[in-house]
């Protein structure tokens, strides 16, 4: 019984002496050396290349059997929510069926400097009043 109460008594010694231990939050009336930092916010990353990113991974952005000519693209620009950017591509492609389909175009979302995403632009996305660039 006796050994009980003397581990339980370390134990809330312990206990104590450790929950002092902590970085004291930024509002504490200590030390600014005492208090924790925020953290720096991650600078946006550059404007990517899209030329090169469309024409790197045309694979990724048509189909094999779509034969893409004439693809152009947009000036990228800044996403409103998140870190990374978007732009629009526009191409002529050959249909499932073999039939020639011109002016086609799509939105791509562009983060870290690879193309993560793609899909039919629509009225929404303001590509018609883009400038275009051939690749």
């Amino acid at each position: 019984m006796r050994g009980g109460f003397l581990h339980i008594a370390v134990l809330a010694g312990a206990a104590l002496a450790l929950a002092g231990c902590g970085f004291a939050d930024v509002r504490s009336p200590v030390p600014d050396f005492m208090k924790i930092k925020e953290a720096d916010p991650t600078p946006p990353e550059g404007p990517p290349n899209v030329k090169r990113l469309v024409h790197d991974q045309l694979d990724f952005m048509f189909a094999s059997n779509t034969f893409p000519r004439d693809v152009r693209v947009s000036p990228p620009h800044h996403e409103v929510r998140g870190p990374g950017w978007s732009a629009c591509v526009r191409a002529d492609v050959n249909s499932a069926t073999g039939k020639p389909i011109s002016g086609e175009t799509w939105r791509i979302s562009i983060v870290g400097g690879t193309i993560v995403d793609r899909r039919r632009a629509g009225d929404d996305d303001n590509c018609d009043g883009e400038s275009y660039e051939p690749i």
